[in-house]
């Protein structure tokens, strides 16, 4: 059965931060694209620092590793909000209505 693990995020900043995703050590950025309406973008390398993959945003309801699956990361990465499908995760409310989990396979 799959076991789901939120990753803690604090609001209103950028943040680097490393995270163990089966058992494998990975670095994680999030920064805030002002650019239009606003959205939050997820970079990660690996536990030495490599960049794997840079600026994916951060949708609700899709599977944010599916289109990166040669990485080798088992599982899946999902955004979620308290106030409903589709919405987009706001800057003041990354961590406290806008929610990241790891899906365990």
């Amino acid at each position: 059965m799959p076991t789901a693990v939120e990753i803690p995020l604090k609001p209103s900043q950028a943040q680097r931060f490393s995270v163990t995703l089966s058992d494998v050590t990975y670095n994680m950025r999030l920064t805030y694209n002002i650019a239009q309406d606003g959205c939050w973008a997820l970079d990660i390398g690996d536990a030495n620092g490599a960049l794997l993959v840079a600026g994916i945003p951060m949708v609700t309801g899709v599977d944010l590793l599916s289109q990166y699956r040669y990485l080798g990361i088992p599982g899946a990465l999902l955004v979620t909000t308290d106030r409903g499908a589709g919405e987009v995760p706001t800057f003041d409310g990354l961590g406290v209505t806008s929610h990241l989990y790891y899906v365990a396979p």
